[in-house]
């Protein structure tokens, strides 16, 4: 017998089966039926809790593809700076956690985009220094792929005039060669390895605050991706084993481990999917390039402002890589924004699977991550080789302006979506939290109009693009299932998958396109219990 049964709803089951269900029976963390309200209700004993949806609609519980959790988790400690304005506000934000803060202690933010300031301009060290002369600054862009540091944080990551850019990473320098304060990619990692680590109880206490976060959205999966440096790798799966192993584990998570441990996962021999339905070893993530704003995206021609960008990872590495990460069953999740990044990639995924043609259906499925700007000969390129479209349809809103001026008439090829699933490609839809709202459903809005919240541009951003509400929702449950090889458990309504679904307070099938971005969630349910209620 059931131990939930929701009816008198509207189920969006993604279930051929059932196409017309209003009511769901759950029990012991699985759908145990699906069907009318009768059918349903008839289930019910004397124990069996009873929920009206009153008409509200039901889907499948949403999984955000691709997030960075630990790190959000752990920036959420610290300043958001993604609502600022001006130079002058961070400049404020600063002045004030500085104040607050004991001589020595790190201030720590994230967010900041100087092309949204009132009067844009790239910042450097000197406009830290005065404002926390005692206190080490670090800020991250909002798109993770450049730091802003002052003196203090530069001097405790002994960066200076002779220090060379490290592998994969560029310390920018003013005319006379010494380090501005701004650090590319892994030159990062100079700083992040002198910054103080968080306690076992403040990190967990902060993945639990920000599990609630992504209940009160819908979400009850993650796949969780590590930002650039394997030196996260270790803190973020112990974090979530302890709370695996503490019961307070309220999300299906998927957690990747960075590419450089990739020899220590093999000679352990980890291997994707390794785990329960709670908790899974996920593949490797590897970085073939930079991005748009700091123009460190690798591209077919130049910027408009020029410049090709930058790769990060040699091809012939990518492709050992690859080679060994297949061999040992581990799955390979790699970003590729630029169209010269994504070719090579799919160059090197064509000549590996080539040779490889005999694993067939028991190879760990890859993943392209981000699949920003695509040449009009790649975009079909992906199904054959059974290779998945990891993409952040929020990025759009924001970035269309940018990606205007940066690649003029070559924006129409940015975020492809209709053409890659046109083409048989699977996508996988995420947010890449920090960097964007995790918010599900601006995601939706955005794949559906491609329009800023305020409906411009008119007919949408390149329009022929644009995705279908149920396409797009798709993306964000069947899609991410595919993506992890978990769609037998997980991303429909359906008997005997994983009890994980959320109820609306708007119909999004129904309310304007332009509205969807505001829906509200009514309720969460994670293995079979309530865990959000508004």
């Amino acid at each position: 017998m059931p131990n939930l049964i929701l009816f008198n709803g509207k189920l969006h089951t993604q279930d051929e089966g059932f196409p017309n269900a209003s009511a769901i029976a759950l029990r012991d963390g699985q759908i145990l039926a699906v069907g009318t309200d009768a059918e349903m209700l008839v289930l019910a004993n004397a124990k069996t809790e009873k929920i009206d949806l009153q008409g509200r609609r039901v889907l499948p519980g949403l999984t955000d593809a691709h997030i960075h959790f630990y790190e959000w988790a752990l920036l959420l400690l610290g300043l958001t700076l993604d609502d600022v304005r001006s130079l002058d506000e961070v400049q404020n934000r600063v002045r004030e956690a500085a104040i607050a803060a004991k001589p020595g202690e790190w201030i720590v933010g994230q967010g900041w985009n100087q092309d949204s300031w009132d009067q844009p301009k790239m910042p450097d060290k000197t406009d830290l220094d005065a404002i926390a002369p005692d206190n080490p600054v670090i800020l991250w862009r909002k798109d993770l792929h450049l730091a802003w540091v002052n003196s203090r944080a530069l001097e405790a990551a002994g960066i200076n005039v002779s220090t060379p850019d490290p592998n994969m990473g560029v310390i920018q320098r003013d005319e006379k060669g010494a380090p501005n304060g701004l650090l590319n990619e892994l030159a990062i990692n100079l700083v992040r390895a002198v910054m103080p680590v968080a306690s076992d109880a403040l990190l967990d206490a902060a993945m639990r605050k920000t599990m609630t976060r992504l209940h009160k959205l819908g979400i009850t999966g993650v796949h969780d991706f590590r930002i650039m440096g394997g030196e996260d790798g270790p803190p973020a799966l112990r974090a979530w084993q302890r709370l695996r192993n503490t019961n307070t584990l309220k999300l299906r998570a998927w957690v990747l481990l960075p590419g450089e441990l990739l020899d220590y996962a093999v000679a352990l021999g980890l291997y994707t999917g390794m785990g329960d339905d709670l908790l899974r070893i996920g593949g490797i993530k590897l970085f073939s390039d930079g991005a748009t704003g700091p123009r460190t995206s690798w591209m077919l021609e130049p910027y408009e402002d020029g410049g090709l960008g930058m790769p990060l990872t040699p091809m012939s590495e990518m492709a050992e890589k690859i080679v060994k990460a297949e061999a040992a069953g581990i799955r390979t999740t790699i970003h590729a924004i630029g169209d010269r990044a994504i070719r090579e990639l799919l160059d090197v995924y064509s000549e590996v699977l080539e040779k490889d043609s005999d694993a067939g259906g028991s190879r760990p499925r890859h993943r392209i991550e981000h699949m920003q700007h695509s040449h009009p000969d790649d975009l079909t390129r992906l199904a054959p080789l059974g290779l998945v479209a990891s993409v952040q349809p929020l990025h759009l809103p924001e970035d269309m302006d940018m990606v205007n001026a940066a690649l003029g008439e070559r924006a129409r090829w940015t975020y492809a979506f209709r053409d890659l699933l046109d083409a048989g490609t699977t996508l996988a839809f995420g947010s890449d939290c920090p960097v964007v709202s995790p918010n599900p459903f601006l995601g939706i809005q955005a794949a559906v109009t491609r329009q800023r919240d305020d409906g411009t541009p008119a007919e949408g951003w390149y329009p022929f693009q644009r995705l279908t509400v149920a396409e797009a929702v798709w993306g964000y449950t069947m899609g991410a299932a595919q993506a992890i090889g978990q769609d037998a458990r997980q991303g429909s309504l359906s008997p005997g998958k994983l009890a994980d679904l959320v109820v609306l307070e708007d119909d999004i099938f129904t309310i304007p396109a332009l509205k969807i971005g505001k829906t509200k969630v009514h309720m969460t349910i994670f293995n079979g219990d309530v865990v959000y209620k508004r």
